[in-house]
């Protein structure tokens, strides 16, 4: 039976397991199983064969799934796209993997990618792309670069725990402010008040903005939807330190969950208006890939009697089906349902004075761009001890 989890078993480390017939929460972590990635080709399930775990042994299957975080040297940093569902069009993700471990995230089948596990292996298997700042620098000299605003941990949150100790985000956001360059982050962590010193003096020149995810107020439902991010409360205190600062905050209610977060659409926008953001905009929650039979294990695990409504719910506001991806309609769905929700926060928005979506990337500025000095690999340096410029002679 320990080979259901390869945390105790060396022989199967780094291999995706199936999910085990009895699933139940682990504490620390969003999901509930070790569910296999659609590329792999052999698996393992759990069975259970009439010899009872002894007490010992089921207390060590239910011990916490380690967080290992790997370096990673990429080959490129910024991603582009040309979606007509998102406000940018340019990205920066310092990590792949997030240890926030939220069930919903649209993240989660990117570790299918590297032979992982879109379950515990996407919150525990982290990857930190240690020359992030570098290749940032290298892409903002080149002659052809055309500045646009870059989207800051849009896939994986860049302020995840691991960020206080690697301070990936802090070096990105470094060159950025260097060279002018304008940026939003999106984020469900208070780390990122660290670097209110660089973000400021940014935002008083329209090249930074910040978003702020908020999913429910309620601290229970959070720790188990979302368990290793922000409290519901700290965020707000979040949203409250950056707008003191003068840094601009938006909200994303995101995902709007039908019949466990989709009550709460009114009391979320009324407690950031009074936090201090100044926008807001919804997702409803969306099911690729892997996320969908990961997060029905999580419905059946933490909301059994609500499980089947809820699902019944999402196939109403996607044609019958668990998920549909068009473009247009997978951010917010389609059908009655959807339009009550649409309608719900809209009316909201306006009448608490907050401005919708607003075009927070439209609001930076990157006019203001400068081309960083590229520092030469050894480090020479001229007669004038100037680093980033030989001499001739």
């Amino acid at each position: 039976m320990k080979a259901i989890f390869p945390e105790h078993d060396d022989s199967f480390a780094g291999q995706v397991m199936l999910p085990p017939q009895s699933l139940k929460a682990r504490k620390g972590r969003g999901a509930v199983s070790n569910l296999q990635g659609r590329y792999e080709i052999q698996g393992r399930a759990g069975f259970d064969d009439g010899w009872s775990l002894p007490p010992d042994d089921a207390d060590e299957a239910a011990a916490p799934w380690k967080t290992q975080v790997s370096d990673e040297q990429a080959r490129t940093i910024l991603s582009r796209n040309t979606s007509p569902d998102l406000p940018f069009g340019v990205s920066l993700n310092p990590y792949r993997g997030c240890e926030h471990g939220c069930i919903y995230c649209f993240a989660r089948p990117t570790h299918s990618y590297l032979g992982l596990s879109p379950g515990f292996d996407f919150e525990s298997r982290i990857f930190a792309k240690v020359n992030a700042p570098e290749l940032l620098r290298r892409e903002l000299a080149k002659a052809s670069y055309v500045p646009e605003p870059i989207a800051l941990g849009v896939n994986t949150d860049a302020y995840q725990p691991c960020e206080r100790e690697r301070q990936l985000t802090r070096r990105v956001l470094e060159v950025l402010h260097e060279c002018d360059h304008p940026v939003g982050l999106i984020t469900k962590s208070s780390l990122i008040e660290r670097d209110i010193d660089l973000l400021a003096p940014m935002a008083a020149r329209r090249l930074a903005s910040v978003a702020i995810t908020l999913t429910t107020l309620d601290p229970a439902i959070s720790r188990t939807l979302e368990p290793r991010a922000a409290a519901p409360a700290r965020r707000l205190r979040t949203i409250r330190t950056l707008t003191d600062a003068g840094i601009p905050v938006g909200v994303s209610i995101a995902p709007i969950i039908p019949f466990v977060t989709e009550p709460e659409i009114e009391q979320l926008l009324e407690a950031v208006r009074d936090a201090g953001a100044i926008n807001a905009h919804y997702v409803v929650l969306r099911l690729p890939w892997e996320v969908n039979p990961l997060f029905q294990q999580w419905l059946e695990a933490h909301f059994p009697e609500r499980a089947q409504r809820v699902m019944n719910r999402v196939r109403e506001m996607r044609g019958g089906k668990d998920y549909d991806s068009s473009f247009g309609a997978r951010m917010h769905g389609e059908g009655v349902w959807a339009d009550l929700i649409r309608q719900r926060f809209e009316k909201a928005v306006h009448r608490l004075g907050l401005h919708g979506k607003g075009g927070r990337f439209k609001q930076l500025d990157g006019s203001q761009f400068r081309r960083p000095l590229v520092v030469p690999a050894t480090g020479f340096k001229g007669k004038a001890g100037n680093a980033g410029q030989l001499d001739l002679f």
